[in-house]
């Protein structure tokens, strides 16, 4: 079995989908909802930094640079699958937050709730974003420098076969 890369019009899809569901979760239920925490978010970048961080440190490795110690398969296979997972609940979690955020911010002029929601829901589509960003670079850091296909061609490959 191999590991295709994600693909990022998948996760545009994911987002969107998640959005609307929750718009309308949040349409029904606003009254019901504790506010929201400005820092929601705020773990998901760290997370997505981190991701990044230690991607670049794997690339460097895996291409064979400054005499580190080369990457065993299996961590570069299980770094692909962290980084597919942080990119889906990224995608997932930024469709969360704009679900929220396209419901509070045209109220946000007149309740005082969603004035305070629009700006944590603003920072978790940020942090979201970061985590899908972090996601998809480890997941570029892990080719190998003989891999020069990105996933399309893979697609291209497998349907020609």
């Amino acid at each position: 079995m191999t590991v295709t890369p994600i693909r990022p019009r998948d996760l545009v899809v994911t987002a969107l989908v998640v959005a609307v569901v929750v718009h309308l979760l949040v349409r029904l239920t606003y009254g019901s909802l504790p506010a929201f925490p400005l820092s929601a978010g705020l773990p998901l970048a760290v997370l997505g930094l981190a991701e990044a961080i230690g991607g670049s440190a794997l690339r460097s490795r895996i291409r064979d640079r400054s005499g580190a110690r080369p990457v065993q398969p299996l961590v570069a296979a299980r770094a692909v699958l962290v980084a597919r997972a942080s990119a889906l609940a990224g995608a997932v979690m930024t469709g969360v937050w704009a679900g929220l955020l396209a419901y509070v911010a045209p109220r946000s002029g007149d309740v005082a709730a969603a004035a305070g929601d629009t700006t944590a829901a603003a920072l978790g589509v940020v942090g979201a974003l970061v985590l899908v960003g972090g996601g998809l670079w480890l997941q570029h850091c892990c080719r190998t420098p003989d891999d020069p296909e990105g996933p399309e061609d893979a697609d291209d490959r497998r349907r020609r076969a």
